[in-house]
């Protein structure tokens, strides 16, 4: 069975920023057993996610994006989007970028040949560990936008 990777990315200490974790929770919560789905809460990055990117054959990250939209905006960057997206230099402060990973990846031969980034405008970025009345609310849409792809890739894995 192939195996998809939903790494929620983000730092909870900071508002908005947390957005790709609070999106892994409610995703966690409303849909604990999906089959071939792994679950994982990246924090702020770090190389260690090298591996299960690398044995993972799709990928779904969710992360705070900024896309110059209003606060709450979701939209899905999937696969040349994605990348192109990610080495636009519209970044969030991470200890090392998803790009970086994913370059890591392709350079052992193991790319996820689905991978999409589900991204979530941020409106602040200030202390605190609960995300703006904004992006509180699009938690929901960021959620079915995963459910969506994921019932999408299965389909076409068939």
């Amino acid at each position: 069975m192939n195996t998809t990777l939903v790494l929620g990315i983000g730092n909870t200490l900071l508002t908005d920023e947390g957005a790709g974790i609070h999106a892994l929770s409610y995703l966690q919560e409303h849909h604990p057993d999906l089959p071939g789905v792994e679950y994982m809460d990246g924090g702020t990055l770090s190389f260690t996610l090298a591996i299960p990117i690398e044995e993972a054959d799709s990928l779904i990250v969710i992360d705070a994006a900024r896309m110059d939209s209003a606060p709450g905006t979701v939209h899905v960057f999937e696969g040349e989007e994605m990348d192109r997206y990610l080495n636009s230099g519209k970044r969030t402060p991470h200890e090392v970028s998803i790009s970086d990973l994913l370059a890591m990846a392709l350079l052992r031969g193991r790319f996820p040949a689905n991978r999409a980034l589900v991204g979530i405008e941020p409106e602040s970025l200030d202390w605190g560990q609960a995300p703006s009345p904004a992006v509180a609310r699009s938690i929901p849409e960021a959620a079915a936008a995963v459910t969506s792809l994921l019932g999408r890739w299965r389909e076409d894995a068939t």
